[in-house]
């Protein structure tokens, strides 16, 4: 990475809390060491699922308030060390939810840490709430109804999480319509496991982005409709190889998705889990995918367009940039 790039201020669009703790953190709150091989993914993980037992011990971490707060620092402080001025950090409350914490402390608890970052570190947020696919709609719409009384309060989105291979996005096409009744943007996770009627069906329910998005390769045509729609596409490369969105580095589809006029981002998924940081998923498309420098910035520009940002904070990241 040159040094042009180095020194640009980044966004960070996709990124979930409980994958990106520091290991300093975990251990504070855990009370005892843990080692990498249990945080990270593994070099021949094989699928999705299996990535996603990376999360047990980090959410163990996330079951109090103090824990909640402490993370959400955590979050931010890493934020700063990588020159990100804007960040959307994604998590399932209800996975924090317990018999001593309830799902409003759970969201206050959080935002109580991100904003002492923003504060300390001068970096811009907005928390997405993630319904789980394996819980039921009654309780992803619970928790959502609950994360509404945030929206412009600190929370800025809904977004559907979770293992999609087992949970196809049809599932969940009644939960999302209520949500978009309620008036709460949302991105949802889809075509992480090679579905892209769940990347289609995410975008006909009102999906302003979609996480990940792998399944559009090759399709030129339903690229087209989501071009036309303007909707954002959240792109996590290293992340993706680990689970298997995609077996070579070589078959990455930024590029493809880039000359298609995708409104494409750039963005780690999970640092801790994925061991990455903006600056190394910058070096991995450069390296393996022929990104220029200029789209690495035409990308911090899409990543303000589909922001959920109120309009004077686009403003302020567009004058930085």
């Amino acid at each position: 990475m040159n040094e042009r790039i180095k020194r640009l201020p980044k966004i960070e669009l996709h990124c979930h809390l409980d994958g990106s703790l520091s290991r300093g953190c975990i251990e504070t709150l855990l009370g005892r060491k843990v080692s990498d091989q249990d945080l990270m993914a593994d070099d021949d993980c094989r699928s999705l699922a299996e990535y996603l037992e990376k999360f047990d011990l980090p959410l163990q971490a996330l079951q109090t308030e103090e824990g909640l707060y402490e993370a959400g620092y955590d979050f931010m402080r890493q934020m700063s060390m990588d020159d990100i001025i804007y960040v959307e950090v994604r998590m399932a409350p209800m996975q924090s939810v317990n018999r001593s914490v309830g799902c409003r402390q759970v969201i206050e608890a959080v935002l109580r840490g991100l904003d002492r970052g923003r504060k300390e570190f001068h970096i811009e947020y907005g928390l997405i709430v993630c319904a789980m696919r394996h819980h039921s709609d009654s309780q992803n719409l619970r928790m959502i109804k609950t994360a509404r009384e945030f929206l412009g309060e600190g929370v800025c989105a809904a977004d559907l999480a979770g293992d999609e291979a087992t949970y196809p996005m049809r599932e969940f096409t009644s939960l999302f319509g209520e949500v978009q009744k309620m008036g709460m943007p949302f991105t949802i996770h889809a075509g992480e496991c090679n579905s892209l009627e769940n990347i289609m069906e995410a975008v006909q329910c009102g999906a302003a982005r979609i996480g990940h998005g792998i399944a559009l390769r090759g399709h030129p045509v339903d690229i087209a409709v989501l071009k036309e729609l303007g909707t954002g596409i959240e792109m996590c490369p290293i992340s993706n190889l680990q689970t298997k969105a995609v077996r070579r580095k070589e078959d990455y589809p930024i590029r493809e998705f880039i000359d298609q006029g995708l409104l494409v981002t750039l963005n780690t998924d999970n640092r801790t889990v994925s061991n990455t940081t903006i600056g190394r998923e910058i070096d991995f498309v450069q390296q393996f995918c022929g990104i220029t420098d200029e789209e690495i910035v035409e990308m911090q520009k899409n990543a303000v367009k589909v922001a959920f940002a109120p309009d004077e904070v686009k403003e302020r990241l567009n004058h930085i940039l």
